[in-house]
């Protein structure tokens, strides 16, 4: 079994035919449900959160059986992907796509969760404090994109959860 870094990649991956789209739609439909899953559990384990379809994605290329990923193929397995609701386009041209391993509502969840373990409620934190700060060290939440992390505190915003106000850091 091959790997890449620490994960472990399945079976399939070594088959050169899952490199091509497959013209038969159950072999397609098949081929598009591994790419999601093992696309989805790279990104979580190695907590990528933003997938460029033109940019090098360890995932898109095999170099032990010389294999790539076509641009359509590429585009293929990140819209199902959005199809399921576990990804979004960032931008209008299809060339970001923002990989959601837990929806955003899971991940208003997990920040519950973190606020509540560790003592948190009635306090004050920035972003950066949950991104990056001590207490969040160890969890999911430790380097989490921005964007996504916005989204999930605006929806517990609007939950009536927490609420957010913008600083005035650095200005008078």
């Amino acid at each position: 079994m091959q790997n890449l870094g620490d994960f472990k990649l399945p079976q399939f991956f070594n088959y050169p035919p899952y490199f091509t789209l497959q013209p038969v739609r159950e072999t397609r439909d098949k081929q598009v449900q591994l790419w999601k899953e093992m696309i989805l559990d790279y990104c979580r384990t190695q907590k990528i959160y933003v997938i460029g379809l033109e940019e090098d994605f360890p995932l898109f290329t095999n170099h032990v059986i010389e294999r790539s990923l076509s641009h359509e193929a590429r585009q293929a397995f990140l819209s199902a992907l959005v199809s399921d609701g576990r990804a979004e386009w960032m931008d209008k041209s299809h060339r970001k796509c923002l990989i959601l391993w837990h929806g955003v509502q899971d991940w208003a969840d997990l920040i519950l969760h973190f606020v509540k373990e560790n003592g948190l409620e009635d306090s004050v934190m920035t972003v950066e404090e949950i991104r990056t700060g001590t207490e969040s060290r160890g969890t999911e939440l430790h380097g989490m994109d921005r964007t996504l992390l916005m989204r999930a505190l605006k929806l517990l915003e609007r939950k009536g959860k927490l609420v957010i106000f913008k600083g005035n850091f650095g200005r008078r």
